[in-house]
């Protein structure tokens, strides 16, 4: 078995020939966001509340072409950016994007995540996306990253799960198998993978997923390498995700595409079971959801924390009633009342809703809940339902 200095050598030999993301450089800020990718967005759906600060450290881990750390420079005005890769040839694509357009507050490291101690001082963020299930050791990967994060931080992880990739795997097999001794050689790879999905009678089960879910990304030769010839990959499911989480010696505050992981959207109609599935632990439920979807769970992405990290309640009117709110930084259309909210999802606003966060916008004052809602036709309801779709986000206040 190769030895991890060989793995990863191999792993920046793949990144050096196909430099990966492959999106193009623009001369602006890239379009949109990603809220996880925001400070105060996704501090607050971790903690429900507004971070103290915003002039944060922010460690891209595995950064690859710079297209997460661009955005993270772009969505957070206030931070400093640190990327760190493998690949020389990826570090220097990602140089020129943020050079382009204008991410200016970002510096990068040829770095491997397990040399991640050599970077100076702590970090309030840590991305770490599509990377710790290619390196051969993902627990000690994740423990030299957790050991950069503050306290008070948060760290964003993204791995892949075995179930949804179950026909990726077969297809990695089928290509190692008819490369041979050229296994190593990704062009050659790619093209063995491009000529097997060529001849694949119609009906083929691995030919089919490919068209339903990853043919349109995989146009690019880029994507293509990175999903069928990569040297390295660890899949994971429940139960090993979080022997990994635990590893991290770090807290789990929750997946950050929550939906998926909802029981409802699966057993919904039946509400004896759910009622059954009330007994079950977290852990548990989510091992059910991916066993009843598993063409679903084709990642795994969720925050983890270093405490202390309070977790604000609102379950008082009087606290919710003294909390200076703020409409959230991560919304496509404002101030339209038809808008898309952090996840992309649309949103009417109400005439009532609309009009409350004209005011959080205008309030410089940094006036109380209260205060805004006795000039405003919105009712605390209504603000208890702006919060739960994360459209506003709170500063704790002081009650009277």
């Amino acid at each position: 078995m190769p030895d991890q200095t060989t793995i990863s050598a191999a792993v920046a030999k793949l990144y050096d020939t196909y430099p990966f993301p492959p999106e193009p450089l623009l001369d602006t800020p890239p379009p949109g966001y990603n809220w996880r990718w925001n400070w105060l967005a996704a501090y607050n759906f971790c903690t429900g509340q507004m971070p103290q600060k915003q002039d944060v450290r922010i460690l891209d881990a595995g950064c690859g072409t710079g297209v997460g750390t661009e955005y993270l420079v772009h969505l957070n005005p206030h931070a400093h950016v640190v990327g760190i890769d493998l690949s020389a040839g990826a570090l220097a694509v990602a140089k020129e994007r943020c050079q382009k357009s204008g991410a200016d507050r970002v510096e990068f490291h040829h770095l491997s995540l397990y040399d991640a101690d050599q970077l100076p001082g702590k970090f309030d963020l840590i991305n770490c996306v599509g990377v710790l299930h290619h390196t051969p050791d993902p627990i000690r990967g994740i423990q030299s990253l957790a050991q950069k994060l503050a306290p008070g931080g948060l760290m964003h992880i993204f791995v892949y799960g075995e179930l949804g990739r179950w026909e990726i795997k077969l297809m990695q097999q089928a290509i190692a198998l008819l490369q041979g001794e050229q296994q190593g050689d990704y062009r050659d790879g790619v093209q063995v993978g491009r000529d097997i999905f060529a001849s694949l009678p119609e009906t083929n089960r691995l030919l089919k997923r490919e068209q339903e879910r990853w043919s349109l990304e995989n146009q690019r030769d880029e994507n293509f390498a990175d999903m069928y010839v990569h040297p390295q990959e660890i899949d994971y499911n429940i139960e090993t995700l979080f022997e990994l989480v635990a590893a991290s010696g770090l807290e789990f505050l929750g997946f950050s595409n929550p939906r998926t992981w909802q029981l409802e959207r699966l057993l919904g109609k039946a509400p004896g079971l759910l009622e059954r599935a009330r007994g079950l632990s977290d852990r548990q439920r989510y091992r059910l959801i991916e066993l009843l979807d598993p063409e679903a769970i084709t990642h795994y992405e969720f925050f983890l924390g270093r405490p202390p990290l309070a977790q604000a309640d609102w379950s008082s009117d009087a606290a919710l009633y003294a909390a200076i709110p703020e409409r959230s930084p991560c919304m496509d259309g404002w101030d339209s009342r038809c808008l898309f909210n952090y996840d992309y999802q649309i949103v009417n606003l109400s005439e009532a809703e609309w009009q409350f966060l004209k005011a959080c916008d205008a309030n410089l004052e940094r006036r109380s809940l209260q205060q805004i809602l006795a000039a405003v036709p919105l009712d605390l309801a209504g603000v208890r339902s702006l919060l739960a779709q994360q459209l506003i986000l709170l500063t704790p206040g002081t009650s009277d």
